[in-house]
């Protein structure tokens, strides 16, 4: 761990204050991020896959310094996502600025292709539009050519399409809406670069450059092909991969070019519980190829860099990380917030003299979990290790009310309070796993229980050095106590984990019950 990156707050700060930058630039899930400038101003989107609100919109002035301001997408309008949906949704989007407007372009693997644009990215972005019904074709971009014509490139999923390992591109209508043919095989990685996928499409200096991730995930490389027609053929070039550093699997992001000439790539790198976190390469041209990060002696591929001095933009941006705490004070919930399915609106409310109120909803039909509870409201790992904590006072209805803290991955583990029959609270740590794993009809097992003596309590979850975990709770604030198994938590399906709030009824009806917290500290 780079403590030189971590404040005592518990975020993780990219910038050193001395001009230089530390990687990665966000320690966070922003998982196949894909990066524009505008003016002055960069932005940067991600993947979202199920969760909602979905396509984040984050904002920077250097590239180092980034803060989430938006989400493009308010839900997923599409049969089925008001039940969670673990790892489907939002697939590796691609933002550009075409025509005076944002475009992203993204896929869900099941449905389709889709496109959402706006002229201003801090307002609302138009509702997505259905530019092409596709099972399997997925990380779809856009590109303009100088002569009016219109492309899109895109993947495909295997588990889907029964398709792996290349790339397609396709006629589109200038205005983005359609796809004019059934497309061509331009890249075939299946020799050199397997499970080839997330590709850009750019043009320099009179070449089409695609650059696109292969090799896997947790250990693949970035691979840049060119040509001097769009249709091919493409030659190929590795130009970043993990080499003798400690970043696996360097691969799938953005370049951008500064006003000033500066060339720079935004990749991700897997780190289990923490998802994909974000890295900064400083990129440069050799021959018309690009060239990332530092190169290795004698070698002409490049490999990630820790440390390295920022951008050039003329100027000094202010330190700024995405949000994660939050006192509920507000009009609207934080940014950094997002629930596991589509929103229903009674699932919360925010108290006029600040606060959250969550609503014990009871569990979908035939939900026997928390891991597969819709009504979870999460946020993303933000550093190597940190505490979250939040006080919540519950009035609970029936026996069967929960409400507490919880912690999600490939499965989830949580911190419950919730009421006995001579209405005391009880305080209960549970781990939780989904439908498919052929859980007994106990459902969450339990691990530890006590009776509080208490109407509120502070909730604390502490992640430790190779993802360990405690639940600890405290009747003040100040000294806390701590309770349960500690616990290991590893990555969910596709994302990193995340911590949250909830409040459910295991019984079969909504009762009435609620939880008020008031606050949620990092």
């Amino acid at each position: 761990m780079n403590t030189h990156a971590v404040t005592g707050s518990g975020r993780w700060i990219p910038d050193q204050g001395d001009g230089t930058y530390r990687n990665p630039i966000i320690y966070a899930d922003y998982s196949d991020p894909d990066v524009i400038r505008a003016g002055d101003d960069f932005f940067m989107t991600a993947s979202s896959f199920a969760h909602t609100p979905g396509l984040p919109i984050l904002h920077s002035r250097d590239l180092v310094n980034w803060s989430l301001v938006n989400h493009a997408l308010p839900q997923l309008e599409l049969p089925g996502y008001e039940r969670v949906q673990h790892g489907k949704g939002v697939w590796a989007p691609s933002l550009r600025f075409h025509d005076g407007q944002f475009w992203i372009f993204y896929a869900t693997p099941d449905e389709g292709i889709f496109m959402t644009k706006t002229d201003n990215p801090f307002g609302a972005w138009e509702p997505p539009h259905l530019v092409k019904a596709a099972k399997g074709w997925i990380d779809p971009c856009p590109f303009w050519d100088e002569d009016g014509q219109a492309y899109l490139v895109h993947a495909f999923a295997h588990s889907r399409s029964g398709l792996k390992h290349i790339l397609s591109l396709c006629r589109m209508s200038p205005d983005g809406r359609s796809l004019l043919d059934e497309g061509l095989i331009i890249i075939d990685g299946t020799v050199k670069h397997p499970t080839l996928e997330g590709p850009k499409l750019y043009k320099r200096n009179g070449y089409y450059y695609i650059f696109a991730p292969a090799g896997g995930v947790p250990t693949g490389w970035q691979a840049v092909f060119r040509s001097s027609s769009i249709e091919g053929p493409y030659e190929d070039k590795i130009v970043l991969h993990q080499g003798d550093t400690p970043v696996n699997g360097p691969h799938q992001g953005g370049w951008v070019e500064l006003a000033s000439g500066e060339s720079w790539f935004i990749h991700f790198q897997d780190k289990g519980a923490h998802g994909r976190i974000v890295h900064l390469q400083p990129m440069e041209w050799h021959e018309d190829w690009p060239l990332m990060g530092r190169l290795a002696p004698g070698q002409d591929i490049g490999e990630p860099v820790e440390l390295w001095n920022k951008p050039n933009i003329g100027a000094t941006g202010e330190i700024a990380v995405p949000q994660t705490a939050d006192d509920f004070r507000g009009p609207s919930l934080g940014l950094q917030w997002q629930w596991q399915a589509n929103p229903a609106t009674a699932w919360y409310s925010l108290n006029p003299w600040g606060g959250l109120r969550l609503y014990a909803a009871a569990l979908p039909e035939g939900c026997r979990t928390l891991y597969d509870a819709p009504q979870l409201l999460m946020q993303k790992f933000a550093a190597p290790v940190f505490s979250a904590a939040a006080q919540i006072t519950p009035s609970f209805a029936t026996c069967e009310e929960r409400a507490g803290l919880v912690v999600l991955g490939q499965r989830a583990f949580y911190l419950a309070l919730s009421m006995d029959q001579d209405r005391a609270l009880r305080l209960t740590q549970y781990e939780s796993s989904g439908v498919t794993e052929n859980l007994t009809e106990a459902g969450d097992i339990k691990k530890a229980e006590i009776l509080t003596g208490a109407d509120s309590l502070h909730l604390r979850f502490s992640l430790g050095e190779d993802c360990l975990c405690r639940f600890s709770f405290s009747k003040d604030g100040s000294q806390y106590t701590d309770f349960g198994e500690p616990f290991t938590i590893a990555e969910g399906r596709w994302v990193g984990a995340k911590v949250g709030l909830f409040a459910a009824s295991f019984a079969p009806v909504q009762s009435g019950g609620f939880a008020d917290f008031d606050h949620f500290h990092i």
